[in-house]
């Protein structure tokens, strides 16, 4: 089981977040699953069709994102895994402009895996710190083109 859900875990970042396949989302997060961590830390997302509506928004926001993941430690249903992501800042669905920044964003998160889905993801990352990053590069370049 462990290996399984290892699996599932990689395919989860390769499918969802590298090729964009949206409807992997249905497929392997559970109806009543919960994902923590996004986009506040205490925000929770519940089920697929919540999880693809931020989904679609990080997308907009990052087109060229890309996920590595780095360790994947497996005990029976939970999964922790540590990534890293690449991506460039190309979209305004933050709510300013696009600052064309190529960014940097590592995380973890600790998944629980049963019947072949994830039932919750717990993820923890600096997501605020990179918005506001982004923010304010914005802002000087509003005020720059003034």
């Amino acid at each position: 089981m462990s290996e399984a859900n290892r699996q599932l875990v990689r395919r989860w970042f390769e499918q969802v977040w590298n090729q964009q396949k949206e409807e992997a989302i249905d497929e392997m997060f559970a109806p009543e699953g919960k994902a923590y961590g996004f986009p506040e830390p205490d925000s929770v997302l519940v089920g697929p069709e919540s999880f693809k509506t931020f989904h679609r928004l990080f997308l907009a926001t990052f087109p060229d994102i890309h996920i590595t993941t780095r360790e994947i430690i497996t005990e029976g249903d939970l999964v922790a895994v540590t990534w890293s992501a690449t991506m460039t800042h190309l979209g305004d669905a933050l709510g300013f402009s696009a600052t064309m920044q190529k960014e940097s964003l590592d995380g973890c998160s600790v998944l629980v895996v049963r019947g072949s889905q994830i039932q919750e993801g717990r993820n923890y990352m600096e997501m605020q710190a990179l918005i506001h990053r982004l923010k304010t590069a914005a802002d000087q370049l509003t005020a720059t083109a003034s």
